[in-house]
């Protein structure tokens, strides 16, 4: 069903423009998540580390990045989602200009963080900034939310592709120094494009702190890295107080976000709403299995089977292949067959793809690798599609663009987990164990996604009925 009125071709040719632009600028936050998982090996070998250490670029990334949507979903709400949208291109041009000549991995792992802080404006930014587009071109929100997310999905799936062939090519440097022209024509096409913010009305610097929940923000912050720091020496010299800082950090999170007139993360919101709750946690498994695969599988094919950066990316095309070519069925799915049964069938395809894992354990011919990574693309194109859809079924209208914020948190800390997962078990990735800890991996991912698939059998729309299809 539509929501907005008729109009004129040229208001529909410009906001297809627009939407391409935004589109494009919100791929930049996935695409920089996968290019990453070819890039780990070149970053070790220059500068010296272990793949528990390397990972921290990874895991920098989604730390920021899981506290940042939220939060600046926030703040598009209160200076205006285009204004945000810009700043952020802006950031990213800057940062990934800079990083390329970082001395230090310590400083490339800053360049990360800046990076994800910029590309974090833009998912809540274009979700805040559909409706006027709908109303202004007759096309659909529900159809404009599709082709924003079909660029989410499609960025995280071709990473790898690309990302390989510019660190086999030109070094590691150049999965930043890409960025710079592609931010550039997002920020350019939504600048002439998109919808102008509504008047800003102005607030005094104390109040707009004190309506940011920077506690809040610290808490989940400090929650997070101490619990990872935990995890990652549970194999050497476990930290125990670490662990203590987690659990008190955590418990101040949950005090501060229910006693806090702006909380950071409504947790009330989410106790209330069973429905949404299901959606975050039914992601967050989802992309622990996920990114457990993403990232393990190139650590292997590298460091076991012997290919370069660029082979193992093109090795990994397939998975971008296949979620591409069935994001269109499975927007059909959702429409014909219902937004549950194309839920449940991903998670069914979820666990066929985690146990096929294991054949990677046994060979790494190009063959049997590419069969993977296709079988792993299709579960990740149905559920990516069918759970968007989920929260938009289940979170209510007003709070669309923070539940879209959160749900993107959800993600994050399914990939910080998987990096944390691969740090603990797949430590001499290079030995003779390489197989033996791979397999364990592919045990407790193809574990997980059962969970995951049981989980999802259990989720209802909270109106009970089914949304459009994108």
């Amino acid at each position: 069903m539509s929501d907005a009125a008729p109009a004129h071709p040229e208001a529909r040719r410009r906001t297809g423009l627009a939407v391409a632009s935004l589109s494009l600028g919100t791929a930049l936050n996935p695409l920089n998540s996968s290019m990453i998982a070819v890039a780990l090996v070149d970053l070790q070998k220059t500068f010296a580390l272990g793949i528990a250490e390397a990972t921290w670029v990874i895991t920098a990334f989604y730390l920021a990045s899981a506290a940042g949507q939220p939060l600046m979903g926030r703040l598009g709400d209160r200076f205006g989602p285009r204004r945000l949208f810009i700043f952020g291109m802006c950031v990213v041009i800057a940062v990934s200009a800079l990083t390329p000549f970082a001395p230090s991995f310590a400083l490339v792992c800053v360049g990360r963080v800046g990076l994800a802080i910029g590309t974090a404006t833009a998912f809540p930014s274009a979700v805040a900034m559909v409706r006027p587009l709908s109303a202004q071109s007759g096309v659909s929100s529900p159809r404009l939310l599709g082709r924003i997310q079909i660029a989410n999905t499609a960025g995280a799936a071709v990473g790898p592709v690309l990302g390989g062939l510019l660190v086999s090519t030109l070094g590691w440097q150049a999965i930043f120094a890409v960025n710079v022209p592609l931010a550039a024509l997002s920020l350019i096409g939504t600048r002439i494009l998109a919808p102008a913010d509504a008047p800003r009305r102005a607030q005094r610097f104390r109040t707009l702190l004190a309506q940011s929940d920077i506690p809040g923000v610290a808490l989940f912050i400090g929650m997070l890295v101490a619990l990872l720091v935990f995890l990652l020496g549970l194999q050497t010299s476990p930290t125990w107080w670490l662990l203590a800082v987690a659990v008190l950090a955590g418990a101040g999170f949950v005090w501060r976000e229910l006693t806090a007139s702006v909380p950071f993360i409504d947790l009330r919101l989410l106790a209330a709403n069973r429905s949404l709750m299901m959606v975050y946690l039914c992601f967050a498994v989802f992309n622990l299995v996920y990114y457990t695969a993403f990232f393990g599988l190139p650590q292997l094919l590298q460091e076991h089977g012997g290919y370069n950066a660029g082979i193992t990316g093109l090795l990994m095309f397939p998975l971008a292949a296949v979620t591409i070519g069935l994001t269109p069925l499975g927007a059909r799915w959702i429409e014909s067959r219902g937004l549950r049964f194309t839920l449940i069938v991903g998670g069914l395809g979820l666990i066929v793809g985690a146990a096929l894992l294991s054949i990677a354990g046994l060979t790494q011919t190009p063959i049997a690798i590419l069969l993977i990574t296709a079988a792993m693309g299709a579960p990740y194109c149905v559920v990516s599609i069918a759970m968007s859809q989920a929260l938009y079924a289940s979170a209510s209208p007003k709070d669309v663009g923070v539940a879209a914020g959160i749900l993107q948190t959800s993600r994050y800390v399914g990939a910080i987990l998987a990096t944390t997962v691969l740090g603990a078990i797949f430590v001499n990735g290079s030995g003779s164990d390489a197989v033996p800890q791979w397999l364990t991996i592919v045990a407790i991912a193809t574990g997980l996604a059962i969970v995951h698939a049981v989980l999802l059998s259990t989720w209802h729309p909270r109106s009970y009925e089914e949304p459009d299809a994108a």
